[in-house]
């Protein structure tokens, strides 16, 4: 778990100002990938939380379960975030996991985020959050 609870705490001190930390924690040849993005390398992961991160009021994670064999890993979390341009800046929670590769350096080579987009963003939207929970309840009854 060390090096989860590493990356746990990493993410849970993680800063708009201090994003130049992501080279400590993954391997210049990161893959990321979630939901939204898929980049490549270090610098490209940069200025995509450099984006993310830019006007986020506060994000933290809660491990809910996690599991590391070898130089893989995976943790289920709860996110809880607020940004001003989603859901009028209120607090939201979504949950998700992460899936972790280590390379031999001890750097993470591979990040990939699994989560509800809906849950994150879409419902929290005026029209498209509408649209989303009928679509829901339409399939529901289905």
């Amino acid at each position: 778990m060390k090096r989860l609870e590493a990356f746990l705490n990493f993410y849970n001190s993680l800063t708009s100002s201090e994003l130049h930390r992501l080279s400590d924690l993954y391997h210049p040849e990161i893959r990321f990938v979630d939901p939204v993005h898929e980049v490549e390398g270090c610098t490209a992961l940069e200025r995509y939380f450099s984006h993310a991160y830019a006007r986020l009021s506060f994000c933290k994670f809660e491990a809910k379960a996690h599991c590391e064999q070898g130089d893989c890993g995976f943790i289920s979390w709860q996110m809880t975030f607020a940004h001003p341009a989603i859901g009028k800046g209120k607090t939201i929670q979504v949950d998700g996991c992460t899936e972790l590769r280590w390379h031999a350096d001890g750097r993470i080579v591979f990040h990939r985020d699994y989560y509800d987009l809906t849950e994150l963003v879409y419902r929290h939207l005026p029209v498209i959050g509408w649209a989303t929970k009928q679509v829901k309840q339409r399939m529901a009854q289905a």
